[in-house]
């Protein structure tokens, strides 16, 4: 089997070294080219044709997201972020997966090498995933308006699940912007880290009508609102009462993730039953399958998106092929069908 070709940009010559040391110990990927900045990296990507490339936002000569947005136009490929931890970093590396950028790795701030040597695991399969994603051409994706849903009469006991990892911040924002004020509540699990995850529910609520923050322990689960799971902390909904609450915790990784979106599915089809609405998007590896299984099972809707507009097809195929799923949508399908099922009779929604 061919190895996967990645191209490592980057103006420190301490992170192309180590980006170059752990990438080929893998076994399936070799470092082809290193490069200080992205003029250097424009000859290299004609010259090599990597398969991957990872790129450092703040760099002489051009500046990563100008060169990313250029990129994504002319020749879109698989890219990687390697970001801060700041606020200023988290924001930066929002918009470069809005510009096309398939996922992030985080620079440590302190023990640079240490730090990038104990993420080489995690550096190795998101290596992997991107070179199993099919990026598109940015133009195509900005010609689309959004198409906003009207709204419709939902019960407040209707709410949804969603799990999302490679890719999933680009999808999560594409089924929340359509939807009504009135739309039920939603409890988002998305695989990002501790620092990414309020910059990220910052930036959605800038564009969705609905509101959208990161989830508070206790707080109150209301219709027209969506909660994030903070990074790094699993997300559950609870009852209290009438009502749904949320619940944090710091349990071990679930599926070597936390937040875990088997957790918050589990924990949804023991509190809410049929009136859930189950929705795996993009992503690798297969958490979530399990718990949108045990959503189908207690009688809610699941819906899990298709092989043709994930970016990455792990997550929703391992759920697929254990029958957790009750419909496979297209991503730009996910918002209306969530809203039609929110609307419907609270009977099991079964094929």
């Amino acid at each position: 089997m061919e190895k996967i070709r990645v191209l490592c940009v980057d103006d420190s010559a301490l992170i192309r070294g180590l980006m170059r040391e752990i990438i080929n110990a893998q076994p399936d990927m070799e470092v082809v080219a290193v490069a200080p900045d992205p003029l250097v990296a424009r000859d290299l990507i004609k010259s090599h044709n990597p398969d991957v490339l990872t790129l450092d936002v703040e760099m002489p000569r051009m500046d990563g997201l100008d060169f990313l947005e250029r990129l994504m136009r002319l020749r879109p490929m698989p890219v990687l972020m390697v970001s801060s931890l700041t606020a200023a970093g988290s924001e930066i590396t929002l918009r470069a997966l809005e510009l096309g950028a398939v996922d992030f790795l985080q620079k440590p701030s302190m023990g640079i090498r240490s730090g990038l040597m104990e993420y080489s695991a995690v550096i190795g399969e998101k290596v992997r995933a991107a070179a199993r994603s099919r990026p598109k051409r940015i133009r195509a994706r900005q010609q689309s308006p959004v198409r906003e849903l009207e709204p419709v009469m939902v019960s407040s006991e209707k709410l949804v699940a969603l799990g999302a990892s490679t890719g999933g911040p680009e999808a999560i924002r594409r089924v929340l912007e359509p939807l009504p004020a009135n739309s039920p509540a939603i409890l988002i699990a998305q695989h990002m880290p501790g620092g990414f995850t309020r910059s990220f529910a910052e930036r959605l609520d800038r564009l969705c009508r609905i509101r959208v923050k990161e989830a508070e322990a206790g707080e109150r689960v209301l219709p027209g609102h969506a909660y994030i799971a903070p990074g790094d902390r699993h997300l559950k909904l609870k009852r209290s009462g009438a009502n749904y609450v949320v619940q944090l915790d710091d349990a071990a990784p679930v599926n070597r993730h936390r937040p875990s979106v088997d957790v918050l599915f589990r924990s949804t089809a023991e509190q809410a039953g049929r009136n859930a609405i189950g929705v795996l998007l993009t992503g690798m590896g297969k958490d979530g399958a399990p718990g949108l299984l045990a959503m189908r099972e207690a009688g809610a809707p699941t819906l899990a998106q298709d092989e043709a507009t994930s970016l990455v097809f792990g997550m929703p195929r391992e759920a697929i092929a254990l029958g957790a799923a009750t419909e496979v949508v297209a991503l730009e399908e996910v918002a209306g069908r969530m809203m039609a099922l929110a609307a419907a009779s609270g009977r099991a929604q079964r094929v």
